[in-house]
Order: structure tokens, then C-alpha cells, then sequence
């Protein structure tokens, strides 16, 4: 009730957002947005067909909890490369509460749009269809990311700028070869492009169509609907600032794209989606920081309080909820009233945001589903400054500290090397050349799976598309790896017993 209460009291409180007149056509609908069409088709006589009663939304959730890919993600690094503690996040349980979040701000969006009839072509059916498209979509949003974390994609990106122009093939320079986008996709490297790529290409398991997921659920994470020669970050829209498809995977993007009815805009669900991955990974950075003594509780109060005067007359005041969880575990006589106070604000604050997250998207309901909004949805509330200020304290405290820059240091090492071997060994292949014998033991390496991707789509294809989706098959394979992996494998290769 009170999370509720204070709802009421910003939305009365924020300037309204730059929607179209009362009374217009809402450009995209739900009925299409929600589409559950599939690649490939739902197949002809199938006995069990009238006793599986679950949605095709329901059915992407244990096509993704089944995989190998979404298993990976408990070895890969959220904040903390290879950390022994049982406590510190990975990728695997920062896509859980992902997928929580985002399945509860459906709940809470979906049942504002029905109370307050914002679409009369809503229904009940397309909040649990919501729901469920969510909670799938914070599963798998972080798939397609390399070992270690962001910088993983930062260090594969840096290594095609700084290599790229050295390669040649045949004697003809490969970046002479590739188009401008084909050159774009890997110095605009993308963890969330390589997502499309996996579920849609990677994982094959029955045919070249990936985990065959709906394309509802594939259009709501691509956070950027744009190639990589469409980003503008000075345009002032979000998603402008990164791409969100590959060149070789634009073909189904689009289709996606049409079938649902986006036109180039971000699909609504993917505001809801990208908030849910703000909350958790902000909220979580803080408390890992303090479990890994980043971050102190007394550093915590003294940074809350340059929020102190800008609280809400009513409602929720940061500094105010630390104090009193730790005055709570000093009465209840806990242990550590410190780490009390620290994890039980986390909970609290994590409530407020959902509240804030939901006022964002119903306020700007309209301008949302017309594809002209360009903020994100903490946009105009206090949320914003305290997601900001955490972002901020994460940055400052764990990822400038020295701690974290010599473990980047390993980490850019070990992608560096293996990103330098594979390359070169995969551009001669199936090239026409004689491959010397390291760079045939090294191609083996590469999994079936992706060589049998990259055959499927390199058929017929040009020589310079041959060589972008051999670059891509390097990438692919890097991608896959886990951090242990990506380590070890760096081991062996080097001879480092």
C-alpha cells in the first residue's frame, strides 16, 4: 500500500511526458506486438498437441531453461571475474532476478492499462502473455555476452580496432573487403546483438533456426533496433546509441520486425525489460560491494545524503530507510546490524523502483506504444537520481578500484590471445588456401554447432560475406565460452601448467 500510495503522489507531483493529443490512434497494437509466431512452424499431426495446454509463451521458458547457453551463464562474470564466494552474483542469477523483476512490472503494468483502460483492445490474456514474454526475455537478455562481463565486450571490440586493417586473405586486405556495416558490426561489438544471434542461429539443436523462440519474445530483447552504421548517440534517443542486430542476422531481425509491427521502434515490452536489468544489477552491484568490503555502510549513509534534500515531500527518503534498518537490527540484537540495515534497504529500495518503473511506463503510455519516446522509464523520477547515484558509487568504489583493473588486466590478456589465434586461423578457412597445421587444430576447436551455423549461411554467399561470418564464427565461439573456460583453454594453448 504504501509503494502504491507514493505512486499516486509522483504522478500528481512529475511534468507529463511529450505524448500525442488525447483521442489519436496508438500506432502499435498489442494484438501484433504480441505475435507467437515462430520461424518454424508448430508441426502437423501431433497427438499430444491438445493436451499441452501451455501458451507459446510458456513454452519459450523451457526451450531457454533447457539449453546449454542459458546453463553457461553460472560460469560467466557479472561484476566479479571467477569469485570463490557462493554469495557474489554471476550472469546466471542476475538474469533470474532479471526475469523476476521484469515478470513483476508486467503484473503491475498490465493491470494499470486494464484498470484504467488506457487501450480498450487490452485484455487480460495479453497481461499474462505479457508477463510470461518477460520473465523469458530477463533470461536470456545477457546470453549472448562474452566471458567477463562488459569488458569482454570491450576487449573484443578494441581487438578488431586495432586489427582488423592488419589481416589479409588471398593477399587482399579484409578490411578493404567488408561494407561499412560488415566492418561496423565488429568495432561495435554487442553483447545484446549477439543475443539475437545465439537464440536465433547458434543453438542448434533441431535445424538452423536456433532455440526457435516467438518473435514477440525476440523483438523485446533487442534493446536498439538499429544496425551498427545506424547508431547516432548524439540523436537523444536510446535506441540510437548502440546496434541490436548483426548484419548476417538483419534478415530475421526485420521480419521480426514487420511481424509484430515495431516500424523501427523499440518494442514496448523492451522499456519494461531494460529497467528490470537497471534495478537488479544496480541494486545488486551495491551489495556485492559491500559483501566484498567495496563499500562500507558508513560510506553508503554518506553518499545517500547528497539525496537528502531532494526527497519527495512524501514518500521514500534513502538516507531515511538505511538509518532505520539499522536502528531495526541494533532492537532485534543481530550480529551485524551494518549488513542488516544494508540488505534489508536493498529489498526496500528495490520495491520503490518497481513503483517508479511502472509510473514511468503508464505516464508515457502513449508516447511508448507511438514509438516516440526516447528516454528510459526512470526518467522525471526520484528513482532516477537514486539509480544514478548507485551506478555512480558502483563505478567509483569497484570498477576504477585497482582490485578490479588487475583482474581486467588478466582478462584482456587471455581474449587478446585467443582472439588472435582463432582469427587467424579462421580467416583461411574454407578460403581456397592451404591451412598450416596449428591453424587446422585450431579451427577443431571451434564447436560443430558453429561451424555448422557458419556453413548453412555462408552458402552461395561472396567471398567477402564468407569472410565476415568466418570473423563471426570467432566471435560466436568466444562468446560461447565461459570464464573458467576461456581461462584454461588460454592455459593450455600457451602450455601454462
Amino acid at each position: 500500500m504504501y509503494i502504491w500510495g507514493y505512486l499516486l503522489h509522483i504522478m500528481a507531483l512529475a511534468p507529463q511526458a511529450d505524448c500525442r493529443k488525447e483521442g489519436t490512434d496508438i500506432d502499435m497494437e498489442w494484438r501484433q506486438l504480441l505475435s507467437a509466431r515462430r520461424v518454424r512452424r508448430g508441426g502437423g499431426n501431433n497427438k499430444n498437441k491438445s493436451t499441452d495446454l501451455r501458451s507459446e509463451f510458456e513454452k519459450d521458458y523451457h526451450r531457454i531453461i533447457g539449453s546449454a547457453s542459458f546453463r553457461r551463464l553460472q560460469d560467466k562474470t557479472q561484476v566479479f571475474p571467477l569469485d570463490k564466494s557462493d554469495f557474489i552474483r554471476t550472469r546466471l542469477t542476475h538474469s533470474l532476478e532479471v526475469s523476476s523483476f521484469a515478470k513483476s512490472l508486467g503484473q503491475n503494468i498490465g493491470e494499470n492499462i486494464l484498470k484504467y483502460k488506457k487501450d480498450p483492445s487490452f485484455t487480460p490474456q495479453m497481461k499474462e502473455d505479457i508477463c510470461n514474454i518477460l520473465q523469458c526475455a530477463g533470461l536470456i537478455h545477457d546470453i549472448g555476452n562474452p566471458p567477463f562481463g562488459h569488458f569482454g565486450e570491450n576487449a573484443i571490440r578494441e581487438w578488431f580496432e586495432h586489427n582488423l586493417g592488419s589481416l589479409y586473405v588471398n593477399g587482399q586486405k579484409v578490411e578493404d573487403m567488408l561494407t561499412p556495416q560488415m566492418r561496423g558490426d565488429f568495432y561495435h561489438f554487442e553483447g545484446n546483438a549477439q543475443a539475437l544471434r545465439l537464440v536465433t542461429r547458434l543453438h542448434y539443436l533441431v535445424d538452423e533456426n536456433g532455440m526457435n523462440l516467438t518473435y514477440a519474445l525476440l523483438n523485446t530483447i533487442v534493446k536498439y533496433p538499429g544496425s551498427s552504421i545506424d547508431i547516432d548517440e548524439t540523436s537523444g534517443n536510446i535506441k540510437d546509441k548502440k546496434m541490436g542486430y548483426y548484419y548476417a542476422d538483419e534478415a530475421i531481425y526485420k521480419e521480426v520486425e514487420r511481424e509484430t509491427g515495431t516500424n523501427g521502434n523499440r518494442h514496448p515490452l523492451t522499456f519494461i525489460l531494460e529497467a528490470a536489468d537497471d534495478l537488479a544489477y544496480k541494486t545488486a552491484d551495491i551489495e556485492d560491494a559491500f559483501i566484498k568490503g567495496f563499500i562500507s555502510y558508513h560510506t553508503l549513509k554518506e553518499e545517500l545524503g547528497a539525496l537528502q534534500d531532494n526527497c519527495p515531500d512524501a514518500g521514500f527518503c534513502p538516507l531515511d530507510e538505511l538509518e532505520k534498518r539499522y536502528i531495526r537490527g541494533v532492537e532485534r540484537g543481530v550480529d551485524d546490524p551494518q549488513e542488516y540495515a544494508v540488505k534489508n534497504w536493498i529489498v526496500r529500495v528495490q520495491g520503490f523502483i518497481i513503483s517508479c518503473i511502472t509510473f514511468g511506463f503508464t505516464r508515457n503510455y502513449d508516447a511508448i506504444m507511438a514509438g516516440t519516446y526516447k528516454k528510459d522509464l526512470f526518467s522525471g523520477t526520484f528513482g532516477e537520481k537514486l539509480m544514478d547515484l548507485l551506478g555512480d558509487m558502483a563505478n567509483r568504489y569497484v570498477f576504477m578500484s585497482s582490485t578490479i583493473y588487475k583482474l581486467e588486466l588478466t582478462e584482456a590478456a587471455i581474449l587478446d590471445d585467443l582472439m588472435e589465434k582463432f582469427v587467424h586461423a579462421a580467416i583461411h578457412y574454407d578460403a581456397g588456401e592451404k591451412m598450416d597445421s596449428i591453424d587446422l587444430r585450431i579451427v577443431s576447436l571451434i564447436s560443430d554447432n558453429y561451424k555448422k551455423a557458419y556453413r548453412h549461411q555462408a552458402e552461395g554467399k561472396s567471398e567477402a560475406e564468407k569472410i565476415y561470418l568466418r570473423l563471426l564464427l570467432v566471435t560466436d565461439y568466444v562468446c560461447g565460452m565461459t570464464d573458467s573456460y576461456a581461462k584454461r583453454l588460454y592455459q593450455e594453448l600457451n602450455g601454462i601448467i
